[in-house]
């Protein structure tokens, strides 16, 4: 098969002639798809509803310690919670803090009091003159939005096949005070679905941070969504790396239920150092007298523990995974050996990246979005929604049916080869 590249004018205009009709045709059929967001399905909801069971006006609302989850207080969460979401992540109970239904709002509280208050002592970043955060790209938009919201500076950091470019990290860390932070979402990455190697995650363990306050903010969103029983990547646990070298206090790390149980009623969670875990209670103390024990004591009697929630992600999985293969099978099918564009195979996660051809992302979106397909917004992916190549888009499979899937990456392969075909006519 010719790549695009590779074939003279005449023969592409008449493929963009052929490709245009089934354009049109696509344009009327009134399609009204939104691939926007990695949203869990009704389907995926629906798997958890018998939590809503779990408790009711008869149910007994103690928690092991005889603690009234009805009532004030119990600032760490319920220790079952705690047991339950450290044994998701691979950390001991006693290094974890129970939170609220999101851990986005736990990063913004924790970039917010680094802000205001400092990081253990340390002068707080808004007295600062200049405040940066590193931030592999492609990237998760949400994390890059909270430091755009207050001022952060980002760098772009570029993602390999092993993770973040650490000889790139170790370099701007080590030299630059003003470095506070990095984002990760270091298992099935947003939106690649890479896995940080076992070296590059002992290589953020043994960073040395010209700032004393640099802390690496470990988003370990997908840690059990993985898309095959059989065929699983595997991320060795940071905290316990951090201690190993001598740096227990450099790394936040979170994670929640949002993706598990029900996204708008889950549970989350930090863990952290002694000493950061010492910090974070202190203002705690101050913000809350205590999150919703009843969510953490519902999620607890449902799925009991780490072998109850390996067995409900199965559940998820059989839902995501024809939808993932029916995407990457399209492309493998219609856009291998064309040159104009480039994916991955994830083996978990909620997303699929896709790489067009420079120049081209915005176009491919905007031309889908005319034919009724709504996906994320080119250079969402990127700080400041700017990227440099623009060429990534992040597809979001979870949410419509398989039906409408496939509807929808059919007219997006199309919008890919017609958009693909007019770059390299006009680069002519």
């Amino acid at each position: 098969m010719k790549s695009y590249q590779e074939m003279s004018n005449d023969d592409l205009l008449a493929l963009k002639a052929e490709l245009e009709a089934q354009y049109k045709a696509f344009q009327g059929k009134g399609l009204k798809l939104d691939m926007s967001r990695g949203k869990p399905s009704a389907e995926q909801l629906d798997l958890s509803m018998g939590m809503m069971d779990v408790l009711n006006s008869s149910t007994n609302l103690k928690c092991e310690a005889g603690i009234d989850c009805r009532n004030y207080g119990v600032i760490d969460g319920i220790q079952e919670a705690k047991e339950l979401l450290a044994s998701m992540i691979e950390v001991p109970a006693d290094k974890i803090i129970i939170f609220g239904n999101s851990s986005l709002n736990v990063m913004f509280d924790m970039v917010s009091h680094a802000m205001t208050h400092g990081v253990l002592g340390s002068t707080p970043w808004a007295k600062l003159d200049k405040v940066k955060f590193l931030c592999p790209v492609p990237g998760y938009d949400r994390h890059f939005k909270i430091t755009e919201y207050f001022g952060i500076e980002m760098i772009n950091i570029p993602m390999l096949p092993t993770g973040p470019d650490m000889d790139l990290i170790e370099k701007l860390v080590g030299e630059d005070d003003a470095i506070k932070g990095i984002w990760c979402v270091p298992k099935y990455s947003n939106p690649q679905g890479i896995t940080y190697s076992d070296e590059t995650v002992r290589r953020f363990a043994r960073l040395k941070p010209a700032a004393k306050d640099f802390r690496i903010f470990w988003d370990n969103a997908y840690s059990v969504h993985h898309l095959y029983d059989d065929d699983q990547d595997v991320l060795i646990e940071l905290v316990t790396e951090c201690e190993k070298a001598g740096n227990p206090d450099l790394v936040y790390k979170f994670t929640s239920t949002s993706k598990i149980s029900f996204p708008g009623s889950g549970v989350a969670a930090i863990a952290a150092s002694d000493a950061n875990l010492k910090e974070i209670r202190e203002h705690m103390t101050v913000q809350t007298i205590g999150h919703d024990k009843l969510n953490e004591l519902r999620h607890v009697r449902y799925f009991k523990d780490l072998n109850g929630i390996t067995e409900h992600m199965k559940k998820h999985a059989a839902s995501m995974r024809p939808k993932f293969e029916a995407v990457v099978d399209t492309f493998d099918k219609e856009l291998s050996g064309l040159g104009i564009g480039e994916w991955i195979r994830p083996k978990g996660g909620y997303f699929i990246s896709f790489d067009s051809m420079e120049g081209c992302a915005k176009a491919i979106v905007q031309k889908a979005k005319e034919a009724g397909v709504v996906m994320t917004p080119a250079g969402a992916t990127y700080p400041y929604g700017k990227d440099p190549k623009d060429s990534n888009i992040r597809i979001a499979p979870s949410f419509p049916t398989t039906e409408e899937l496939a509807l929808a990456t059919e007219l997006f392969v199309l919008c890919v080869k017609l958009v693909s075909i007019d770059k390299i006519l006009e680069s002519r």
